[in-house]
C-alpha cells in the first residue's frame, strides 16, 4: 500500500461522508458514500478482502484518496450524486452518457421561451426531463409550440414594442409579444406559460376546464381574438387527451421502474403516469453493471436519474427492491419536499402496471439486440477495440479537424459517432480565439482544451485527430495537461491512410477493406466536412459585414441589429424596404439605401 494512502487510513474519521478514489494522475476513479468512512474505506485495502472484478480492478489503480465528512448519511448521498455527476468516475454504476440527455427548458424572462437543451442549470429556468429520445423531444417541441404559442426569438423583450412580428405570428405559432404589452400583456403571456408547465408536469387534468372558463370570460369581455386562441388550444388539448391511455384506476401520479438485463448491461424502463394516464416513457442503459446485482443497479439508477430529474412523484413502483431503500426514500422526500413512497407491488392493479413496464423493457432489450446484430458498425467497433487493446467497444468516438484560408477565420470541428453512427445533435464547432498567426497545431490544442473543459459533455471512448504524427503529439500534450492521458487517442493521415497511435513509432497500416479503417475514414471525412462548412459560413458572414460597412448610414449597431433581427444573410437579402425599415435603429432612408446596395440599384 502507498504511504500517502496508509497515512490517510490511519486518520480517517468514524463519521458519515463521501470518499473519492484517485489514480496516479489525480483523476477520480470511484466515488462512494458511507455511514462510517473509517470502516468502509479501510475495507478496500484489507488483505484477503474479496472484491468484485470491477472494484478489484479499481483498487489496483488507486494511488490517492480524499474524503468529505457530512452531518448525516442523507447528506452524504446527496453529495455522492453531485460528485458522480461532476467527475463521471470510470468505476461507478451510472446512466450511460447521462450528461448529454436532453431537457426541455422554460426560461426566466418577462416573456419566457421554450427550447431544447443538454445543459441543465437549475437557477436560470424551469427544466423538464431528462429524456432519452432526442427526435421525440424535438417533435414534442413542435407540437407544444402549436398548442402553446410562445415566442422563439431571443430579443430581450420587456413590454415595449420591439419590431414587426415575424412569420410565426402570421402562422399562429407565436403571440408576438414584440408588439408590446398593450398587444400581449405579461399576465396573459404568463398564463400561457403556466398552462405549458402544467402540461409538461403531466397535470393537464384541469387544463380543459381552465381554458373553457378563460375562453368564456374573454368572449364576455369582447376579446374575440384571445377567445379564438383559447378555443384552438382547448380543441388541441381535447384531441390529445382522447389519445392518451388511462392505465390506472385512480388519478394518482407515479413513476414505474422496471429493471431487466441483457448480456452486458442493466436496463430500466420508465413509465410516467400522471392523473392516471400514461404521459411519457423512456428506456435507460446503465454502465459498469456486469458484476453488480439487481438491487445495487436499481439503487444506482434511482440516484442517477432523480438527482437530475425535474419532477419526483409521490409514488415510485419498482420491479426490484433497491439497496438502502429507507435512505433513498428519505433522500427522495427531501428532493420532492413532500412524501415519497417506494413500492414493490405483488398483486392488484399496480402489479399489472409493473408487468406492463417489464414486458416493454424486455421488448426494448430484444429490439436493441437485433439492431446490434444487424449493424455493420459492430464489426468496425469490435476491430477498433482489438486495435486499442480494450475489452469494451468504443461507443462514443469524437473526431476533430481545423479549417482556415491563409489563417483567416480559423475554426475547428468536433463530430461524434455513437455506436458507429453519426450523432449530429452532439456535433460542436469552435471559432479559434487565441491565434495571431497560422498554426494548425495550436488551433487544434485550443479546440481540445475547450472541449475537455466542457463538463456537461461525456468523455469519449476514442478521440480521432485528422492528421499525422505532429497533430497526434500536439493533441496528446493537451491530454497530459488535463491529466487525461488514459483517453484513447489516434490520428489518421490522409495521403496513405496511415494510423498513428500514442507511444508507437511506426504507423499502423490496415487493408483498404478493413471495417475499422472505413469507420475512421468516415469519421475523419465528416469532421473535415463540418469544419469546412463552418469556415465557409464564417467567411460569408465576414464578407457580408464588410459589405454592410460600405453602405452609407450602416454602423456597428445597425449591423448587429440587422443580423440579430433577420438571423441570416439570405433573410436580409430577401427582405423588402418596409421590412428593413422596421428593424430597431433603422429608418426608411437608410433602409432604402441598403435595399438599393443589396440589389445593385445604388445611384
Amino acid at each position: 500500500m502507498y504511504t500517502e494512502i496508509a497515512l490517510k487510513l490511519e486518520n480517517i474519521p468514524n463519521r458519515p461522508g463521501v470518499y473519492l478514489m484517485k489514480d496516479e494522475n489525480g483523476a477520480v476513479l470511484y466515488v462512494g458514500k458511507a455511514l462510517s468512512l473509517r470502516s468502509r474505506v479501510r475495507s478496500y485495502f484489507q488483505a484477503g478482502q474479496k472484491h468484485s472484478p470491477r472494484i478489484a480492478a479499481m483498487v489496483k489503480r488507486v494511488r490517492d484518496l480524499d474524503y468529505i465528512v457530512t452531518d448525516s448519511e442523507v447528506e452524504a448521498l446527496i453529495l455522492e450524486c453531485t460528485l458522480i455527476k461532476e467527475h463521471r468516475p470510470r468505476y461507478n454504476v451510472s446512466l450511460k452518457d447521462d450528461k448529454s440527455y436532453p431537457y426541455l427548458k422554460i426560461t426566466n424572462e418577462p416573456y419566457p421561451r421554450l427550447f431544447f437543451t443538454r445543459q441543465p442549470e437549475k437557477v436560470d429556468g424551469r427544466y423538464f426531463g431528462p429524456y432519452t429520445n432526442v427526435g421525440a423531444v424535438r417533435e414534442t417541441i413542435k407540437f407544444l409550440k402549436r398548442l402553446f404559442p410562445l415566442r422563439s426569438c431571443r430579443q430581450p423583450l420587456k413590454g415595449e414594442p420591439w419590431g414587426r412580428p415575424c412569420l410565426n405570428f402570421q402562422m399562429k405559432r407565436c403571440l408576438a409579444p414584440c408588439r408590446g404589452a398593450k398587444a400581449v400583456s405579461p399576465e396573459e403571456y404568463g398564463q400561457l406559460v403556466e398552462r405549458l408547465a402544467l402540461y409538461l408536469e403531466g397535470k393537464q387534468g384541469d387544463l380543459p376546464q381552465r381554458l373553457q372558463s378563460e375562453m368564456e370570460e374573454a368572449a364576455a369581455n369582447l376579446e374575440f381574438e384571445r377567445a379564438a386562441r383559447l378555443r384552438d388550444q382547448l380543441h388541441s388539448l381535447q384531441q390529445l387527451s382522447a389519445r392518451q391511455k388511462m392505465i390506472a384506476d385512480d388519478e394518482g401520479d407515479r413513476d414505474i421502474l422496471a429493471l431487466v438485463r441483457d448480456e452486458k448491461t442493466a436496463n430500466v424502463q420508465l413509465f410516467q403516469v400522471r392523473g392516471g394516464k400514461l404521459t411519457g416513457q423512456d428506456f435507460f442503459l446503465l454502465s459498469n453493471t456486469e458484476d453488480v446485482d439487481d438491487a445495487e443497479a436499481m439503487s444506482a439508477f434511482l440516484k442517477s436519474y432523480y438527482h437530475q430529474a425535474a419532477i419526483v412523484p409521490r409514488e415510485i413502483l419498482l420491479s426490484v427492491e433497491p439497496q438502502e431503500e429507507k435512505l433513498l426514500q428519505s433522500w427522495l422526500r427531501k428532493r420532492r419536499g413532500g412524501s415519497v413512497t417506494l413500492k414493490q407491488p405483488q398483486r392488484g392493479s399496480k402489479r399489472e402496471l409493473l408487468e406492463l413496464a417489464l414486458r416493454n423493457a424486455r421488448l426494448q432489450v430484444e429490439e436493441r439486440r437485433c439492431r446490434q446484430e444487424n449493424s455493420s458498425s459492430d464489426a468496425a467497433l469490435v476491430e477498433l477495440a482489438r486495435l486499442l487493446g480494450t475489452e469494451e467497444l468504443p461507443q462514443r468516438i469524437e473526431g476533430y479537424d481545423i479549417s482556415h484560408c491563409s489563417g483567416e477565420e480559423t475554426v475547428g470541428s468536433m463530430v461524434v459517432f455513437i455506436g458507429g453512427e453519426p450523432s449530429k445533435a452532439n456535433y460542436r464547432r469552435f471559432r479559434i480565439k487565441t491565434l495571431e498567426a497560422i498554426d494548425d497545431y495550436a488551433a487544434l490544442q485550443e479546440v481540445l482544451r475547450r472541449r475537455l473543459e466542457r463538463k456537461e459533455l461525456p468523455l469519449p471512448d476514442l478521440m480521432l485527430i485528422d492528421g499525422g504524427r505532429g497533430q497526434l503529439s500536439s493533441a496528446y500534450r493537451v491530454l497530459q495537461e488535463k491529466r487525461m492521458e488514459h483517453l484513447p487517442l489516434l490520428s489518421l493521415a490522409k495521403e496513405r491512410e496511415h494510423i498513428f497511435l500514442v507511444g508507437q513509432e511506426a504507423p499502423l497500416v490496415l487493408p483498404a477493406q478493413n471495417p475499422a479503417l472505413k469507420l475512421l475514414q468516415h469519421l475523419r471525412d465528416e469532421a473535415h466536412r463540418f469544419a469546412v462548412s463552418y469556415h465557409r459560413e464564417r467567411r460569408q458572414k465576414s464578407a457580408f459585414r464588410s459589405f454592410l460597412e460600405s453602405v452609407p448610414g450602416i454602423g456597428p449597431k445597425r449591423r448587429r441589429s440587422l443580423l440579430s433581427h433577420f438571423g441570416s444573410i439570405e433573410e436580409i437579402y430577401n427582405s423588402t424596404e418596409e421590412q428593413l425599415s422596421s428593424v430597431a435603429g433603422m429608418n426608411r432612408r437608410v433602409a432604402r439605401t441598403l435595399y438599393q446596395y443589396l440589389h445593385g440599384e445604388e445611384k
